[in-house]
């Protein structure tokens, strides 16, 4: 093989990861504005940050999202998710039923999972708590840009689930939104890529 056949052999690869990730961005972005009110048996909120006993302003907007889901009769029920971030005390999902309590959401009508670290094992853990529950249909809530990642997680894993993300986010301007975006495009390539190896 020549030099110019590498060469080229290079270049349509670097070309063709190019596509890929523009594509990937596209994507994502486009699918942060699809909004699917359904009516659902349960309202899955994917964790985030929690500052002491508080959720961080990014999360508190995911959190007012399920409220308004469940107080307008699109969710049944919520299953908070998050397990415990280095140096907290308390897990994020145990912040958001605590949250949610205060802003009049029934207990009884809350779930918990407090095991999980990443956005695949938010839904892992949050479908095995809705099996066991009788829950079949998903109402996934989380921050817009996010939405496209979680909702493909979902499908893979076999829950018949629907896009809600946050209709107020801490993520308001193009110079916020960027770094998230960047950041969802290597996640979501590198999850769609390790696929067939799973």
């Amino acid at each position: 093989m020549t030099k110019k056949v590498k060469l080229r052999i290079v270049l349509a690869i670097i070309v063709i990861i190019l596509i890929l990730i523009s594509y990937s961005g596209y994507s994502i972005w486009s699918f942060s504005e699809k909004v699917q009110l359904v009516k659902t048996d349960v309202a899955v909120v994917l964790g985030a940050a929690v500052w002491g006993d508080e959720p961080s302003p990014v999360f508190r907007e995911r959190i007012n999202h399920s409220i308004w889901l469940y107080e307008n009769g699109y969710v049944d029920k919520i299953i908070f998710t998050g397990g415990k971030g280095e140096g907290d005390k308390v897990a994020e999902s145990e912040v958001e039923r605590n949250y949610a309590i205060e802003n009049n959401v029934n207990s009884k009508d809350i779930l918990i999972e407090t095991k999980s670290k990443i956005t695949e094992e938010n839904l892992k853990y949050a479908q095995e708590i809705a099996v066991e529950k009788n829950l079949k249909t998903y109402t996934i809530v989380s921050d817009p840009l996010h939405m496209k990642r979680a909702i493909l997680m979902a499908s893979n894993t076999g829950m018949e689930a629907y896009s809600s993300p946050t209709q107020s986010s801490a993520y308001k301007t193009l110079k916020s939104k960027m770094p998230f975006l960047i950041r969802e495009v290597f996640f979501y390539v590198g999850y769609v890529v390790s696929l067939p190896f799973r």
